[in-house]
């Protein structure tokens, strides 16, 4: 592709934060129109005035809005990270195990009543502790000295996550009816009455996590070469392997603190992007974030309007034809390689 210059890094970053504050702007506006049919646009001036409109601006769209925007970004930020030290471009947040141990976690603690003691967020705290878990599982079986193989790597996240998935299967065989519910709700994925405080706790870590996958642009370009074209640029590959895998899943389990496992945003996302922006890290980084969280925003307005379907629903619903046309393209190129 292209060389990438200040123009073009300006272009791509003018055209993301615009398209994100716009969509920002309009999505907590858009909803359900009456009987849940259709779609109304709530009037800017009722905003500022005192009625049910602004209620539901201010207390409940505004904040899933913003919740939708953070998770978003942390998560195309994520997958394009595990995409550049796996140098596999159909890699994603969930690959390693990080979804099955988070959501071993929270089944773990509704069919232990921790959810009836703490609520929601004592679910979306032991959530995040099996993220954690899942991430120091897989590093420690992955790790071959101070690197980290991609090979090794994604077995080692395949066989946690099968692990954690069968577990979590016989946890919720073991429940009532009620807790299964709860379990196959909270495993969708959503951002339903998300509150600020929520919020408030999450967006330092994500702003954390983001902000080190920034600042390792370079350093990704020569991991998505290979370990030994990254070396020869002066990269130190086991330290930027370590910050980008632990940033990364940082992102993921701050995510999962807000809505529970969101699949595919991870994939199609910096996919995407690299058609557009260039495999250039210094760009794809900030512009799977901004994008990232416009998709997002985009999704849950979406599953605003269709019956309040979880968003990991309609992300799923989504991911899953643009993950088949992937294969199918890159078995057709394979073809063509080999007939060629």
């Amino acid at each position: 592709g292209a060389r990438l210059t200040r123009a073009r890094w300006s272009l791509y970053l003018s055209v993301g934060v615009i398209g994100l504050a716009v969509i920002l702007l309009l999505a907590p506006l858009v909803g359900p129109g009456a009987h849940g049919r259709g779609v109304a646009l709530m009037s800017p001036r009722a905003v500022w005035g005192d009625g049910i409109d602004a209620t539901i601006f201010w207390h409940v769209r505004l904040p899933r809005t913003l919740a939708a925007a953070l998770v978003g970004a942390a998560l195309a930020a994520a997958g394009c990270a595990f995409q550049a030290v796996l140098r596999n471009p159909l890699a994603e947040p969930f690959t390693l195990g990080v979804s099955s141990g988070a959501s071993l976690a929270a089944v773990l603690a509704i069919r232990l009543g921790v959810g009836q003691i703490a609520g929601t967020a004592g679910v979306s705290a032991a959530a995040v502790v099996g993220a954690i878990a899942a991430v120091a599982v897989v590093w420690q079986i992955g790790r071959v000295g101070s690197t980290l193989p991609p090979a090794t790597l994604i077995l080692a996240g395949v066989t946690v996550s099968m692990f954690a998935s069968s577990a979590a299967l016989v946890v919720q065989y073991s429940a009532d009816f009620v807790d299964v519910s709860r379990m196959v709700r909270w495993m969708m994925g959503g951002l339903e009455w998300t509150p600020y405080a929520t919020l408030a706790r999450t967006a330092p870590p994500i702003a954390l996590g983001l902000g080190a996958l920034i600042w390792l642009g370079r350093d990704l370009n020569g991991l998505a070469a290979g370990p030994e074209a990254a070396a020869s640029i002066g990269v130190d590959v086991g330290r930027t392997q370590t910050v980008a895998f632990g940033a990364a899943s940082l992102l993921v389990g701050a995510s999962i603190a807000i809505a529970g496992p969101i699949g595919f945003v991870g994939l199609i996302v910096p996919h995407a992007l690299r058609a557009i922006v260039g495999a250039d890290h210094r760009a794809l980084v900030p512009a799977s974030i901004l994008i990232g969280a416009a998709t997002l925003v985009v999704c849950d307005t979406l599953a605003r309007m269709l019956y309040e379907l979880p968003v990991g629903v309609v992300t799923a619903l989504l991911g899953g034809p643009f993950f088949l046309v992937l294969l199918v393209r890159g078995k057709r190129g394979a073809d063509l390689w080999r007939d060629g």
